[in-house]
């Protein structure tokens, strides 16, 4: 195994399991300074956001979970759990993690992330 897969096998932390977060619900983990909201869809799809809206910085965390977004509690945004974006008339993005699934365990990258721009 060369170092780049060492370097990219490092990135995966197990943060939980599916079990652990309610459905239409989320976790909070922290990466340093970073809070990442961690959500469980209906039909159990796991994604992972800094927990932080565009907009003012709500804790996502604290959303209502429904149709594949998450809406903010603080001003009502309504932000893609896929992508980050924010949807309908409101502009702006949340950075996303990537999110891997191995039986019930959950693993996110904390050295990737798709940053807001």
């Amino acid at each position: 195994m060369n170092a780049h897969n060492l370097a990219t096998e490092a990135a995966w932390i197990l943060v939980g399991t599916v079990d652990d977060i309610p459905r239409q619900g989320s976790r909070r983990v922290r990466n340093g300074e970073t809070k990442i909201a961690v959500f469980r869809t209906i039909d159990d799809r796991i994604f992972a956001l800094e927990d932080k809206c565009p907009h003012k910085n709500g804790p996502l965390s604290e959303g209502i979970v429904h149709d594949g977004c998450v809406t903010c509690p603080l001003h009502n945004w309504v932000i893609s759990l896929e992508t980050g974006v924010a949807q309908g008339a409101d502009e702006g993005r949340t950075s996303t993690f990537p999110v891997r699934i191995e039986g019930r365990e959950i693993y996110l990258d904390l050295k990737t992330n798709f940053a807001a721009r």
